[in-house]
């Protein structure tokens, strides 16, 4: 490992070199409802209020170093005027990674956050071209903070959890 200098001018360890790599990527599951179409919702005049929810899944795969990252979107699309559905998309889209030098401690943020922002323009191509030949203008979704995204699943997972305080008793 190669040694750099600190303030002090004592020899201290370099940092790990970081080290990603997508080996594939893959749609898992792929799903697109055209309501407008199955209901025959013709005429009606329609304004659409479009609500995207996001999670993420990652596991450790049986090649060292190597995980699966799957961001699941599910895209709702509703008239504003009448509440009707007018499309239901939802997507599970997965890449394998290889991932190296990340310390154990950052590595499930990293899974959550990097690999995810390197799989989102794909997503949001597929999105936008299933939108468009499922019958509607193309829908480009807006950018995802996943940091954001980590840590409010972060904080929810840390409210759900009962206190485990120990306690005291006399």
């Amino acid at each position: 490992m190669a040694e750099e200098s600190n303030a002090n001018g004592a020899a201290a360890p370099a940092a790990p070199v970081v080290k990603m790599q997508v080996l594939a990527q893959f749609v898992r599951d792929m799903s697109f409802e055209n309501m407008v179409a199955q209901k025959g919702l013709s005429g009606t005049e329609m304004q659409p209020d479009i609500q995207v929810g996001v999670s993420l899944d990652a596991r450790k795969r049986a090649v060292e170093n190597q995980y699966d990252v799957i961001a699941k979107f599910k895209i709702t699309s509703k008239n504003k005027a009448n509440d009707d559905t007018l499309f239901l998309m939802e997507l599970e889209y997965g890449g394998v990674f290889l991932v190296e030098g990340v310390p154990d401690a950052q590595l499930h943020p990293f899974l959550l956050i990097e690999c995810p922002r390197m799989l989102f323009p794909f997503i949001r191509r597929i999105i936008s071209d299933v939108t468009h030949d499922g019958g509607f203008p193309p829908l480009s979704i807006d950018n995802v903070d996943f940091m954001a995204l980590y840590r409010q699943e972060m904080a929810r997972r840390a409210a759900a959890a009962p206190a485990t305080a120990p306690v005291v008793t006399n």
